[in-house]
Formats: structure tokens, sequence, C-alpha cells
């Protein structure tokens, strides 16, 4: 099951006032993690592409975020993604803390799934003919492990692994090329579940501890 990548409410009816209240909530947001960003260029395009990313574009590939955002060609998207200086765990953790300020409960349970990516080329991390969730075949596809925390008041990711096959791993010429530090090793996805769960214990989030 593929897992929503936002908070869900239950309201019934959107309103031009609940609107302004997310534009101004997402800017805020923006502001938060704003630091985690070494360039002012990458800090700015952050922003445009969260916005292009809750928007009503139909696709949400480079070339339509940068229209979006009214840039002439893909390339600052792309960098955003793929070059860019900035602290990818520090942002993790920004969205942990903001998310427990709305929907920490001792009350919470968190869900961890799979989440696969179709892709067409060979260089993105972890890629690979494998089975894809998202499509229900085995094809070329990134997956990742999601972690939400869930409560009677919405649920959201807050934690998230890439799933790196072992052909990745042992292939460290390949890994370089795409960024791989050295010191990654092979892990099974019950095994990245694991690493996210002892982070949320680490950080004192709270759940429930129905087994306990």
């Amino acid at each position: 099951m593929k897992q929503d990548h936002h908070i869900t409410r239950t309201d019934q009816a959107t309103t031009p006032a609940d609107v302004c209240r997310w534009v101004q909530s997402l800017s805020r947001l923006h502001a938060r993690i704003a630091p985690r960003f070494a360039r002012p260029e990458p800090r700015r395009r952050a922003l445009a592409y969260l916005q292009g990313i809750l928007s009503d574009t139909e696709r949400k590939n480079g070339w339509q975020l940068a229209e979006h955002a009214r840039e002439a060609r893909p390339d600052g998207m792309q960098r955003l993604l793929s070059s860019a200086v900035w602290d990818t765990d520090g942002v993790r953790d920004d969205l942990r803390t903001y998310t427990l300020e709305y929907l920490g409960n001792q009350s919470a349970i968190v869900v961890i799934d799979e989440t696969s990516f179709p892709k067409q080329g060979k260089k993105s991390a972890g890629v690979g003919v494998q089975y894809c969730g998202t499509t229900g075949q085995v094809e070329n596809c990134q997956v990742g492990v999601f972690l939400s925390y869930v409560t009677a008041k919405g649920h959201t990711p807050i934690s998230r692994e890439l799933y790196l096959p072992l052909d990745w791993i042992e292939d460290r010429d390949r890994c370089r090329a795409a960024g791989i530090p050295e010191s990654v090793r092979f892990q099974t996805k019950p095994e990245l579940a694991v690493q996210m769960l002892e982070r949320l214990w680490k950080a004192a989030v709270p759940i429930c501890l129905c087994g306990s």
C-alpha cells in the first residue's frame, strides 16, 4: 500500500481561509528548514519545489516543476535534487518536530511500508529491476521504506530510508558515482525499518506501546 506523503486532514470542506492558512504554514515550514541549505539558490528553490509538488500540476517532473516556478529550464530543480548541498537528515528531523507539534500524541501508532518509484535510467541510487508496488510489476524502479506517524488527527511520513539492493552495495564505483558513502552497507527492508524505529526511540517520539 502506498502511503500519502502529506498530513491527511479530515475536514470536509476547504475554504479560502484554509488556503491562506496553508500558504502561511508552508512559508513558516520553509523558514524552519531553510538553514539546512548551504546556499541561497537551493534554499529559495526548495520553496518553489514544495509549492510545485503541492500544486495541481499534472506531472511532477523537473520540466513541469520548473515551469510552475516560472523558470525557463529544469536544470535548477534537477540540481536541487541531485547535487545541491543540504542537510537531508536535518530536514527529516525538522519535519518530524513540525509534525509532532500538530499531531504528537501518546496514543499515536506508526505504520511502516515501502513505496516504489518507476525509473527509466540506471544512475539513480538504488535503481534496478525489482518489484514495483506502485505498478504491481517487476520493472526498473527505486524502492523506499517509509515510517508514518498516525493519530486520530491525521497521519504523515516522518522517516524514510532508501533501499539499496546488494548488487549496488557490491559495486563501489557505481556507489561513488551516485554519491553513496563508503560506510553504507547492505540492509534488508526490515533492517531499515528497525533503524527508523530506533531513531524514533532515541528522539523520544510519543507513540502507543500497545504491546508492552
